[in-house]
């Protein structure tokens, strides 16, 4: 059974638990809690500005925000990050105690503290090499709306606003990473 991440890397899926022997996408109600858990968050993060660059430019100026790539953390307290902030958040996580917040619902403010306190890595502080692969196509999946699914909800959205449906054929499934299996 082979890894994957869905959309952004960081999270990562059991093929199996996701698609069928045929390739297809399982009925969501086939799926287990967790990755039914993730799955829906993905639909509201993907796409979404990078959290270090949102604390840079705030609302005002969310254009100027970098697209997040990877995400961290446990869904509602996930971390979400471009290319470029990804080694600041390595640092933090592996250099400043950030792993002591790993699975809690802290993790997310603790970084947000951090880096808009000035928390930054060093210049030369590497991150992580990233495998890329090519992106494959993905069938339609028969999800749930996520505005049917309350608990999925990000703290502090306003359920007033209109929702973005997110079309996971879209996101790219096929980028693989380094385990410790290989």
């Amino acid at each position: 059974m082979s890894k994957i991440s869905i959309g952004l890397r960081g999270w990562r899926f059991d093929e199996d638990e996701v698609f069928t022997a045929e390739g297809e996408v399982r009925p969501f109600d086939e799926m287990d809690e967790d990755t039914k858990r993730r799955l829906v968050r993905l639909g509201v993060i993907y796409n979404g500005p990078c959290d270090a660059c949102w604390l840079i430019h705030g609302d005002e100026h969310v254009d100027e925000c970098n697209i997040a790539t990877v995400v961290y953390g446990e869904p509602l307290a996930e971390v979400v990050l471009c290319d470029e902030h990804e080694p600041d958040f390595l640092y933090w996580f592996r250099e400043e105690g950030g792993v002591e917040y790993a699975e809690t619902d802290r993790f997310e403010d603790e970084f947000h503290e951090w880096f808009a306190d000035g928390g930054r890595a060093p210049e030369d502080y590497g991150g992580i090499e990233h495998v890329e692969t090519d992106p494959m196509a993905l069938p339609k999946p028969d999800l749930p709306d996520p505005s049917d699914l309350d608990e999925y909800d990000h703290a502090g959205v306003d359920d007033d606003e209109p929702k973005e449906r997110i079309d996971i054929r879209n996101m790219d499934i096929s980028k693989e990473y380094p385990t410790g299996d290989k």
